[in-house]
Parts: C-alpha cells; sequence; structure tokens
C-alpha cells in the first residue's frame, strides 16, 4: 500500500505540477538554477487531483491542529486551494498578500480576522521559506494566533526549516523532495543516474549551476 507521500507525488507528477529536467535546468524566480520545477497551481485545472489535495490538507488540519478558527492562503499560489479547505472545514477564510494593497484600505490581510483566533496558514509548496513567515507575521500583528502551516509540497532546503524554527511555526506537508524523486524513479521519468545530480543540487542549490 502507497504511503500519503507517495501518492501525492505521484499524482503531482501525473499532471506535471512537478517537473524533472536535469540535463536543461529551470531558472527560479529567484536567479538559481534547479533541475526540478514545482508549480500546484496546476492542480486546480485537475478536478479529481483538486478534490485529492483540499480533502488530504484538510485531514491534515483536522488532525494535527486544535480549534482551528479561521485558513488563512498565502497570496497568490495558496488562494484556490485555501478557500476550498476553508470550505470543506466550514471555516472562515481570509488570505494574506505579499505587500499591503497600494490604495483603499491598504490592506496585508483581505478577510477578516477577529484578535485571538487560531489560525492555519496554507501555502501550495515550501521553497526558501521565505514568503511564509511574513504571513505568519502579519497574522499574529492582527492578534491572532497562527496554530500551524500546511503545504502539498516541500522541497526540504534547510533554509526553510531554519525560517520556521526561528518563526516557531509547525509544519506539515502532505509529500517533499524525497517522495517526488524515488517516485519520478519509480515510473521511468528519470533515470536513477539522475538522482545524484538532483541531490547535489539541493545540497546547495543557490550555488548549482547544472
Amino acid at each position: 500500500m502507497k504511503t500519503l507521500e507517495s501518492l501525492v507525488a505521484e499524482k503531482l507528477l501525473k499532471i506535471k505540477a512537478v517537473k524533472l529536467q536535469p540535463a536543461n535546468p529551470f531558472t527560479w524566480a529567484s536567479g538559481w538554477k534547479s533541475p526540478i520545477y514545482n508549480d500546484n497551481r496546476k492542480t486546480l485545472s485537475y478536478p479529481v487531483v483538486r478534490s485529492f489535495i483540499k480533502l488530504e490538507l484538510a485531514r491534515v488540519i483536522s488532525e494535527k491542529f486544535e480549534n482551528v478558527d479561521a485558513i488563512a492562503g498565502v497570496a497568490t499560489g495558496a488562494i484556490a486551494q485555501g478557500a476550498l479547505v476553508a470550505d470543506l472545514l466550514g471555516l472562515p477564510f481570509v488570505y494574506i498578500r505579499s505587500t499591503p494593497k497600494d490604495h483603499g484600505l491598504e490592506n496585508l490581510i483581505e478577510g477578516e480576522l477577529r484578535p485571538g483566533m487560531k489560525v492555519v496558514v496554507v501555502e501550495d509548496l515550501i521553497s526558501t521559506g521565505g514568503s511564509s513567515p511574513k504571513a505568519v507575521e502579519a497574522i499574529r500583528n492582527n492578534g491572532c494566533e497562527v496554530s500551524g502551516m500546511v503545504a502539498a509540497y516541500t522541497y526540504g532546503f534547510d533554509v526553510a526549516a531554519q525560517a520556521f524554527k526561528a518563526a516557531n511555526v509547525k509544519l506539515v506537508t502532505l509529500t517533499n523532495y524525497e517522495a517526488v524523486v524515488a517516485e519520478a524513479v519509480r515510473i521511468g521519468y528519470i533515470d536513477p543516474c539522475d538522482v545524484e545530480v538532483l541531490n547535489e543540487w539541493r545540497k546547495d542549490p543557490a550555488h548549482w549551476n547544472g
């Protein structure tokens, strides 16, 4: 029987939400060269996968976090998935902008949170962990408690682990880098010899040149 990590990895690979190109690396927005690219927004276009991710994120929230009052999605990638999860759980939903709106009320949080609420944050994926602590800080500055964060996928970078530790936030993900690579080898998406390249990249992604 497959683990949840393997099952989610299989689904992400099948719809090409995760792509692996060791011989033809991608360039991330940060400028990093990478043999792997994840775009979980693609799950929204596949109803079966979308529902599966929604159900599993909702289950994780129900099992791992107590007395949750609201769900927050991090803009823009997790707005839709976060709203789907909040709807399934029957909870209020807000989303967190990366920067305050430059007009009107200049909101950083869109929606309504009341002080004292316990909030779970939904991310689409965890890479360097840069945007997530900012979202956590925004919620705490609003007088609320961040119970934790959930995401479909994490690259598992040390820098992200350190960021979450510094922010004192519990992170739970459905799948991860190791599971995706193992599943990609199993289905013949990549050759076993490519795993060494992928692992070398993850050791120091900021300085990897392919």
